[in-house]
Order: structure tokens, then sequence, then C-alpha cells
């Protein structure tokens, strides 16, 4: 009896080693597969761009010759000094760096200050009890659920009485205040500022903003820099608030400058595209610069902690 019992637990802890092995070598497959295919994936998804910096190159001739490089003798198959950068030359000797500055300047002014407003608002809906305090929970929920597209005609009107058409203020304004940031960090402030921290610092003589900016901003900096990067890309991107407020051409943004590039009955594509390329390029190398920022804000209230 016992050398069975002996003879069998000698049996399965030979047999453990290998079946580990196993399992390690099939997990080990399993995850060369996985990144096999989110590579092949990832290169899907960066065709798109590799052929929008090709079409910025080439010249309007060789824009319809074909897909990608414009054939030739050169290596590879490629006339290669058929690439040119004209249409970047171009570009700028048309003014369209003044476009540029104008939408660093909006989106730039429009990030900051609406994290400012949205983390303000969402700490004092979060931490303060005051008469009403639930009423006003209730009417920022409702603005989210409104479309904005209802507020564009009311807004023109106001802006129009207040004498802001035309104006930067007029433009940034109406939007550093959005209902969902206001709610996205009312919920961040609530789950990852502990009451006692605050109290705390109260006891120690602090004032509000003291708290604000050293305690509450600190705790949930991913949040911040997740807002900051949303906020800009959605500044960065407007095309119609600009349309509406803005007449001047010297304070249009880069996205109403790429849309006044097509022509009615003719349109340089080569120009087109080196335009498209300016506008992705500063928003590519902000993301990657507060990727991890973006990532963790978008995760931390995953879990309530």
């Amino acid at each position: 009896m016992r050398s069975d019992v002996d003879d069998s637990s000698g049996g399965s802890m030979n047999t453990t080693p290998a079946t580990i092995n196993r399992k390690r070598s099939k997990r080990s497959r399993k995850g060369w597969v996985l990144q096999i295919v989110l590579s092949v994936l990832g290169a899907i998804t960066l065709v798109p761009f590799a052929w929008l910096v090709i079409a910025s190159l080439k010249s309007r001739e060789d824009f319809f010759v074909a897909m990608f490089f414009p054939p030739g003798d050169g290596l590879l198959g490629i006339a290669w000094d058929r690439l040119t950068l004209d249409n970047y030359r171009n570009l700028f000797e048309l003014g369209f760096g003044q476009a540029v500055l104008n939408s660093v300047f909006y989106a730039s002014t429009t990030a900051v200050l609406g994290t400012l407003v949205c983390s303000a608002s969402g700490y004092a809906l979060a931490k303060f009890h005051f008469p009403g305090h639930r009423l006003a929970l209730v009417g920022v929920l409702s603005l989210i659920i409104l479309p904005p597209t209802l507020l564009i005609a009311p807004g023109y009107e106001l802006l129009f009485h207040l004498d802001l058409l035309d104006t930067v203020p007029g433009l940034i304004l109406p939007v550093v205040a959005p209902a969902f940031g206001v709610f996205l960090f009312r919920q961040a402030i609530a789950q990852s500022v502990p009451d006692q921290l605050i109290e705390a610092a109260r006891m120690d003589g602090c004032r509000e903003v003291v708290i604000f900016f050293s305690v509450v901003l600190p705790l949930i900096r991913p949040m911040v820099g997740a807002f900051l990067l949303i906020t800009f890309l959605a500044m960065w991107n407007n095309f119609i608030s600009p349309q509406i407020v803005l007449q001047s051409q010297d304070k249009q943004p880069l996205s109403v400058a790429i849309a006044q590039l097509r022509g009615i009955y003719r349109t340089d594509y080569g120009l087109l595209m080196a335009a498209t390329v300016v506008s992705i390029a500063p928003v590519a190398v902000l993301f990657l610069l507060l990727q991890k920022q973006f990532i963790s804000g978008l995760t931390s209230g995953a879990v309530k902690g």
C-alpha cells in the first residue's frame, strides 16, 4: 500500500516538470502568434500614413502615376530623384505657417484652461457638499447627454450679442468647461483623493487653492495628462466652431486652412497631402510624449480604489 502511494506520488513528481514545460511552451507559442498577428495589424494600420507621406513628396504630374513611389530606374525600381519637398515649400509660401501657429495657440490655451476649469469643478462636486450639490451633478450629467450641435445656433446668437464674434475669446471660452470633463475629474477625484488627506491639509492651515494644486492635482496626474491630450486633440481638429466664429483669414486654424486648399474645379492633391502631414505631426509627437499618462488616465477609473 505504502509502495503504491510512493510510486504514484513519485510518478506525479516526475511528470510535474514536464507538464510545466509543456504549458510554458504552449504559452510561448501563443505569445509569438499573438505578437505576429498584432504586428501585421499594426503594419496594415500604418499603410495609409506611409502613403500620405509619400504622396506629399510627389509632384502634381506623378501623383496619379503610381499608388506609392513613382516608377523609375533607381534602386528598387523607384525614381527617387522625382521625390521633392516643393509641396511643403509652396504650402508655407501660401501663409500656412500662420494657420499652424493659430492652431497651436488655440489648442494649447484650450487644453490648459479646460483642464484647470474642469478639474476645479470636479473637485468642488466631489469634495464639497453645498446646497444644490445633487442638482448641479444632475445638470452636468444632463449636459453630457445633450448633443453639441443643438447649441450651435443659440451659442452663435449669444456670441453675437456679447460682441465676441471673430475674436479668440469667442472661440475658446465656450469650450473650456465641457460637462464630460467635469464629470471625469469628479469621478477621478472621488476615487483617488482620500477625504482624510484633505482634512489633514485643512487642519494644517492650507487654503483650498493650495490643497487643490499641492494635494489634489498630483494625485490625479494621469487623468490630467489624459485630459490635456484629449482637449488638445479636440480643439486641434475643431472645424465647425472656427468657421462659425472666425471671419478673418489671419485667425483661421489649421483645419479650416486645409479645407480651403480644395479648389472648385481643380485641387493640388500633393499640396493637400503635405498640409495633412503637417497637421498630423504635432499631434503624433504630443501623443508619444503623453501616451503613458493618457493610458493611465483612461484606466484609472476602471477599478474603484
